[in-house]
């Protein structure tokens, strides 16, 4: 704790880093979005209704996780698939 508060040059270029890279992720997350709806507008456009539905839907839909867990023969829980299969 005392760490963090303290007001070092240390700390200050790990604020500025964080600064920077918040920044980076942010602007690619427009840049993101931005080419997704220009997406969904030619697709409008061109009269592709399926892509221009599937688009809104993830767009509505959010993010979700996908889960990789599976039970192996004794019934435990097993995150990688390869790992399950008997030798």
């Amino acid at each position: 704790m005392h760490w963090l508060q303290d007001a070092s040059q240390s700390n200050v270029n790990l604020n500025n880093v964080r600064h920077e890279t918040s920044r980076h992720f942010r602007n690619k997350k427009k840049k993101y979005l931005k080419t997704k709806i220009s997406e969904l507008e030619s697709n409008n456009k061109n009269k592709n209704i399926r892509d221009l539905c599937r688009g809104i839907f993830d767009f509505k839909k959010g993010y979700h996780p996908r889960v990789s867990v599976i039970k192996n023969e004794k019934g435990d829980l097993v995150s990688d698939f390869l790992s399950s299969l008997p030798s």
